[in-house]
């Protein structure tokens, strides 16, 4: 009886050996036949949908510069999207929430690109757009859903918060209403989410520095303060000028994948704060 289990476990564990071979091959012959049409300029086809990203030889070797150098390259040539060659791409969930006319829509669009900008009209539910980027030879892929703030915001909450990764709840820096409405959002979006990394961001920053400076002090102050009372890290920001615009994308990756790359604190007012 001992001798014949031993020769069924040897006999399993022979053809799961072969099956992991065959299956490597498969993946490997598959990856050269992409490299090839992409080298010969030929496209793939109708159902490619992601964008093909720099090499992992292209990537800088110091660990530190990781995502100073790679978080934002994604370069615009389409790959097969068949699951052999998206085994190495991890799709992740980021909410962004905030009240209605706060520039949630620019600062999207100016994070994703012009590879996107088709997904932008209005419809019903949230929206989405996906971002797809490469770190330390991986893919990631983002996916940024906007809730739209306005009276139909409770019914999108939920499916846009659930699994999210990181909940981002922005404001405008000229409108002291929409600052004082991010509380709400909070405890909004943690009763679907527990987990998600909060992040506060105020949009238009480009026309906050022309408001008089002691009110500029004022809601800086203010906003500070809700970033404390929320546990977030707080960024000034401007879709316009793209300011701090990519940097908060990158903060989210490195404390998400615990990457050594440190955003630096700024609390002179005049400047874009990064407060934490």
């Amino acid at each position: 009886m001992s001798d014949f289990c031993l020769k069924n476990g040897h006999s399993f564990a022979l053809r799961r050996r072969l099956h992991s071979r065959v299956s490597l091959l498969r993946r490997c012959i598959l990856r050269a036949l992409h490299r090839l049409l992409v080298c010969s300029g030929k496209q793939p086809g109708a159902n490619a949908t992601y964008s093909m990203l720099t090499p992992h030889s292209a990537l800088p070797s110091p660990r530190a510069s990781l995502l100073d150098s790679t978080v934002e390259t994604a370069i615009q040539p389409p790959v097969f999207n068949t699951n052999e060659l998206d085994t190495d791409l991890v799709s992740l969930k980021i909410s962004l929430l905030g009240d209605c006319q706060i520039g949630k829509t620019s600062f999207l669009v100016k994070y994703v690109g012009n590879e996107k900008e088709q997904g932008v009209e209005q419809r019903k539910g949230p929206n989405q757009m996906d971002k797809t980027l490469v770190v330390s030879g991986a893919r990631i892929s983002y996916c940024i859903w906007e809730v739209q703030g306005d009276g139909k915001s409770e019914d999108q909450l939920p499916m846009a918060c659930k699994d999210s990764v990181a909940i981002l709840i922005m404001f405008d820096l000229t409108s002291r209403c929409t600052l004082n409405s991010v509380l709400g959002w909070y405890k909004e979006a943690r009763k679907w989410n527990q987990t998600a990394i909060p992040v506060l961001i105020g949009t238009k920053f480009d026309d906050f520095i022309q408001l008089p400076i002691d009110m500029q002090w004022t809601i800086a102050s203010e906003a500070r303060t809700y970033a404390k009372a929320l546990n977030a890290t707080l960024f000034f920001s401007s879709a316009t000028y793209n300011i701090n615009v990519n940097k908060i994308f990158k903060f989210i990756t490195a404390k998400l994948f615990d990457l050594p790359w440190t955003v630096e604190r700024n609390l002179n007012v005049g400047e874009p704060i990064i407060d934490f």
